[in-house]
């Protein structure tokens, strides 16, 4: 697409240039701390710098410009904006929260997090999934939840998951012990058949979030948090047909890894890093 490379000088200039604009956009006094954490995101996302030196490029050609050529730069254009976005909706939310927010976002650590975050917002191929990232990243640098190896584990599931999974999560949420068939309810308006193709997929969005440690069906504990096991007696009569997947019996609700999953991803309200109470959007 371009007439010459970048080499690595311009390509940091560029991003330094982006990062600053960013910072600056805030009216935070933590601009040197907004700007590194927006230097960590754009260094990850390969085509940002050839992107701005295309457009350069491009736009001396004048009337040479072929349609590819166009395609290409609008393209990415919509994908930089959206990704410009992104960040100052970051930086402003963090520019709200105390002076503790400063050290997190120079942290090394933290911004190697946010590294792998801008990897998976550039990888997802919906809206929702990159929404989901954008909150997990101001979450987990305003908020003490949970540690860094669970934000990566999160960030695993947004790319297993696709939005159907996600749809799931939601109804046992909001729901703590809802039952298949009214999990299957909340996303449709009918009951299919149990050879049916949606009955198999329904089946696997179920095996794949309790696989994944994401949901479980609900159990008694004890007082000390272990699992009391489930009597052996009292069991239903035997019908001849096994178990319908839309079972209207057994409760589900999310795992402790799933309760904070919700939290991190899918609330946009998160105080900030000491004493706080968690709110919801769902």
């Amino acid at each position: 697409m371009m007439s010459q490379l970048i080499d690595d000088s311009d390509q940091n200039d560029i991003q330094d240039q982006i990062a600053g604009e960013i910072a600056a956009a805030t009216d935070s006094p933590r601009k040197r701390a907004l700007k590194k954490f927006a230097l960590a995101a754009i260094s990850v996302i390969p085509w940002v710098g050839p992107l701005i030196v295309a457009g350069i490029e491009l736009a001396g050609k004048g009337d040479k410009v072929d349609d590819l050529q166009c395609q290409w730069l609008e393209s990415h254009r919509v994908k930089f904006q959206r990704l410009h976005e992104t960040l100052r909706q970051i930086a402003e939310r963090l520019a709200s929260f105390g002076e503790a927010v400063d050290a997190r976002l120079e942290d090394p650590k933290f911004l190697t997090l946010v590294e792998k975050s801008f990897q998976s917002w550039d990888r997802a191929t919906t809206d929702e999934k990159r929404d989901y990232i954008r909150r997990l990243v101001a979450n987990a640098a305003a908020t003490s939840l949970c540690d860094d190896d669970l934000v990566r584990l999160f960030l695993d599931w947004i790319d297993r998951y696709d939005e159907t999974h996600f749809k799931v999560i939601k109804a046992i949420y909001k729901q703590n012990g809802i039952n298949r068939r009214s999990i299957w309810l909340k996303m449709h308006s009918t009951i299919p058949r149990d050879d049916s193709s949606e009955a198999d997929l329904f089946k696997l969005l179920i095996h794949d979030l309790t696989l994944g440690h994401v949901i479980r069906q609900k159990r008694q504990t004890t007082i000390s948090g272990k699992f009391v096991k489930k009597p052996k007696g009292g069991r239903s009569p035997v019908t001849g047909t096994m178990q319908t997947p839309f079972d209207s019996e057994k409760p589900y609700e999310l795992t402790q890894l799933g309760v904070q999953f919700v939290h991190y991803v899918m609330d946009e309200v998160a105080p900030q890093i000491a004493g706080f109470s968690m709110g919801t959007d769902l």
